[in-house]
């Protein structure tokens, strides 16, 4: 398993990025405020606007450092990868199964279905530390009922109907799940571009975050992260990485946004509240969020197929690692993450 590397997080939205022989110099109204050698991180994800140099552009893509931009409310804008890595045999396969309309659908179905059983599980343990919750546990037996359903559909659009209905089923009892601060952050479901709320916000910037972990981890292995099974595809989409995305919601993003509240790690002062405009962070509380993000990546455990322990932040990896390897039929099928 490769070893993990840290991702640098621009906040501050005045930054501007430039390179100083093999270190990353980040300065703000033109003092240098951080330096690191380009060697100690994987990728750079920036909030703002400032820009980067063409000397650091190059010093990303040379070493294989992705640079992805958000806007200051996470929302994202663009990234740079370096050159293609891994088996052209590889992609030509992926490209033809892609086309294969029931081998796509079988794997999307696992992936769905793995969602569902994911959210089911983040209920179900909620029953377990805190006892019988009526609307949690009948949320938790229509979700078992989703997947079942899910994994028996025979198109593509019956399926996504069915994600939608679960994903509904799982945000209308996701409030419960906040054991402190409810009064603070009131939920009604998911909502986007922009989001109405702070528990949205924080939700949609995790997702953001995930899914350019796991666009990263499937160029490492040599996938196109923009030839998928389940979402369209359309230009500029990373439809592989959402199709992957989907399985690690649960565990990499709302779980993470569960803990921030209920630890009161985040507080509704943290946001700012911009009318039309949605909700974003306040420069401080996207610090603690990160901060948290690139703690909880560092966590171990272990992987429920591989049989080792490894940290957290290498789970994308992982998930790529074994879609390639079922691609090449080194495997009998796709192991889909689920939380235990």
């Amino acid at each position: 398993m490769r070893k993990l590397l840290n991702t640098l997080y621009i906040t501050t939205p005045e930054s501007y990025l430039s390179k100083d022989g093999m270190n990353v110099v980040v300065s703000v109204k033109q003092q240098e405020v951080f330096r690191i050698p380009i060697i100690n991180i994987e990728g750079v994800v920036t909030f703002g606007y400032m820009g980067v140099s063409p000397g650091f552009m190059k010093l990303c893509t040379d070493n294989n450092v992705s640079l992805t931009f958000l806007s200051p409310q996470g929302r994202y804008i663009s990234r740079i990868q370096g050159q293609t890595r891994g088996n052209v045999l590889l992609r030509k396969a992926q490209y033809a199964l892609s086309e294969d309309s029931e081998w796509s659908l079988n794997v999307a179905k696992i992936m769905i279905g793995g969602k569902i059983q994911n959210y089911r599980n983040i209920l179900r343990r909620y029953i377990r530390d805190y006892g019988n919750d009526p609307k949690v546990t009948t949320a938790a037996d229509a979700l078992d009922n989703f997947k079942n359903d899910v994994l028996k559909t025979a198109d593509k659009q019956s399926l996504i109907g069915m994600e939608g209905l679960a994903a509904n089923r799982y945000f209308e009892v996701f409030p419960n799940l906040m054991t402190q601060q409810r009064e603070g952050f009131p939920f009604a479901g998911r909502n986007r571009r922009p989001p109405k709320d702070a528990v949205n916000a924080m939700l949609s910037l995790a997702y953001t975050l995930i899914a350019n972990d796991v666009t990263a981890a499937l160029e490492t292995v040599g996938l196109d992260p923009y030839v998928g099974f389940l979402h369209t595809l359309r230009p500029g989409r990373a439809s592989l990485a959402l199709d992957m995305t989907e399985e690690l919601r649960a565990y990499l993003g709302d779980r993470l946004v569960l803990s921030l509240i209920n630890r009161r790690q985040i507080t509704p002062n943290d946001f700012i509240y911009q009318g039309e405009q949605g909700v974003t962070l306040t420069e401080n509380g996207r610090k603690t969020f990160l901060m948290a993000w690139q703690n909880r990546k560092k966590e171990l455990f272990e992987h429920p197929y591989l049989g080792e322990k490894i940290p957290i932040g290498l789970l994308p990896h992982a998930q790529a690692m074994l879609l390639a390897r079922y691609i090449r039929n080194d495997i009998d099928g796709y192991p889909v993450f689920l939380i235990k």
